[in-house]
């Protein structure tokens, strides 16, 4: 993988930030808006390069089926 190492463990420092920010009444100080802001556009060019190398699930392509419906005939 080509992609820089340094940006590679964001979530668990988002994740911890975010439990800071609810137990600080849902608040940031500057210095931790800061760096949740650097930590989410680390996310967002990971996420944009996941994107740009055809790394993304795309899921399996449903097709469903249509069942004929016979009509009975009555004679």
């Amino acid at each position: 993988m080509n992609y820089p190492t340094e940006t590679v463990n964001v979530l668990p420092h988002l994740n911890d930030l975010r439990d800071t920010w609810r137990l600080q009444n849902f608040t940031f100080t500057k210095d931790q808006q800061t760096q949740y802001d650097m930590l989410m556009q680390a996310r967002r060019e990971r996420v944009a390069w996941f994107y740009e190398v055809d790394r993304v699930h795309k899921g399996p392509k449903v097709v469903k089926k249509v069942e004929e419906v016979k009509e009975d005939e009555d004679d």
